[in-house]
């Protein structure tokens, strides 16, 4: 085709050009037909130029993307955020026909339809490939009616509020994960990348997100060591997408509504006064919501200070406890020692006195052994002298009972 083209614009530009008189004209008129030659050259050539580019392009292999490459690194698949809702479905569309329709953005994890009311789900891998299909077939005709491609709503956020300073996306997601598995925590930053105090945490499954808000709502969850309990609300949701002209019914409200086109009300006339009323009134709730917020504000200001006022007299009445229950350690201990030294005390009298008193029966002891040894002495003394006068006697009788025999 580019061929073709190419061909046709070759011809006419070496075709005689229309509109050039045989007659002769002025200076004027050469000059401005000399302009109209030069522009209507300059424009063949151009479109000479993007028509071989266009050539070249044809004659180029097809571009192939991975679809793997979309995941970037870290990413979490098949999460809520991939989850896509598909409207204006036939009625008798086959569950192989939908994944069929989504076969080239990579194997779905989740497949739902609903032939009765002809809508559908179906979850991709990631984010990004979602967005890719829900780009390319949102408005596809099928059938009779297109395509209706959007990101279903994610029933398991929540928003989080009242955060400190000090909080990344890293704690938001840690402290939430108590509660069950978490998709994605995110801290709310500002243009320059400053806290905005506020978050939303994303959960796998609608019973851990009604967990956290129940526990959350009756109790005071901590974050950080600073006294600021974080805020726990449904997340509303939003559709990027807005609300197309296509989408609205043709009814006669719309009809009387749109009957005029966008404008500013001229002033005096009956819409000026009603719209400066009604802006008036605009400023009023403008004014009257500062005024909240800086009672607010004020409010916070004032707690904050009470705050450290109770922070510093809690901790002073901690460091008195705790001198209290130093001195009573302190106590405790100067009595146990006290004990230790009167329990040494009388362990050293007592071992004085047993030792006395062994010495003492030791000493009745030998003096007992030598009063015996000497009783015994005396004894065997008493029995030798005993012997030896029985013996004496005995001699002696014996003695005299021999008759004295004188020889001649």
């Amino acid at each position: 085709m580019a061929n073709r083209n190419l061909r046709q614009v070759k011809q006419e530009n070496n075709s005689p050009r229309p509109g050039v008189m045989a007659n002769r004209r002025g200076p004027h008129q050469d000059q401005e037909e000399q302009r109209l030659k030069q522009e209507q050259a300059s424009s063949q050539n151009d479109q000479l130029l993007e028509l071989e580019s266009q050539q070249q392009e044809d004659n180029r292999p097809p571009l192939t993307l991975d679809i793997k490459s979309f995941r970037k690194p870290g990413e979490k698949t098949y999460t809520q955020r991939c989850r896509l809702f598909v409207g204006n479905l036939p009625n008798d569309i086959s569950d192989e026909d939908f994944r069929q329709l989504f076969a080239k953005y990579g194997e779905p994890g989740e497949v739902f339809i609903n032939r009765d009311r002809g809508f559908g789900f179906i979850r991709l891998e990631t984010r990004m490939l979602a967005e890719i299909a829900k780009s390319e077939l949102d408005g596809l005709m099928m059938g009779s009616r297109p395509l209706r491609v959007r990101f279903a709503t994610h029933g398991a956020a929540l928003s989080v509020r009242n955060l400190s300073p000090f909080v990344s996306n890293e704690l938001l997601e840690e402290a939430f994960s108590i509660f069950g598995p978490v998709e994605r925590a995110v801290v709310i930053v500002d243009d320059r990348g400053r806290p905005t105090g506020k978050g939303f945490v994303e959960f796998t499954a609608k019973p851990s997100a009604r967990k956290a808000l129940d526990r959350c709502s009756e109790g005071c969850f901590l974050l950080t060591s600073a006294h600021y309990p974080v805020i726990v609300e449904p997340m509303e949701q939003f559709d990027d997408d807005g609300l197309p002209e296509k989408l609205f019914q043709k009814t006669p409200q719309y009809l009387q509504e749109r009957e005029q086109p966008p404008r500013f009300a001229q002033p005096g006339t009956f819409e000026f006064e009603y719209a400066s009323r009604w802006k008036a009134l605009d400023v009023m709730e403008k004014q009257q919501r500062e005024q909240v917020d800086k009672n607010v504000r004020e409010a916070k200001e004032r707690l904050e200070g009470e705050m450290d006022t109770a922070r510093q007299e809690h901790q002073l009445m901690l460091m008195r406890q705790d001198l209290m229950r130093r001195q009573e350690e302190l106590r405790r201990l100067e009595e146990l020692r006290n004990q230790e030294l009167q329990k040494r005390k009388q362990y050293q009298m007592s071992f004085s006195m047993i030792e006395k008193s062994t010495l003492e029966q030791d000493k009745r002891n030998r003096h007992e052994e030598e009063h015996r040894r000497r009783e015994e002495e005396l004894m065997r003394h008493r029995e030798q002298e005993e012997m030896r006068r029985q013996q004496e006697g005995y001699k002696s009788s014996y003695m005299g009972t021999i008759p004295i025999v004188q020889h001649p």
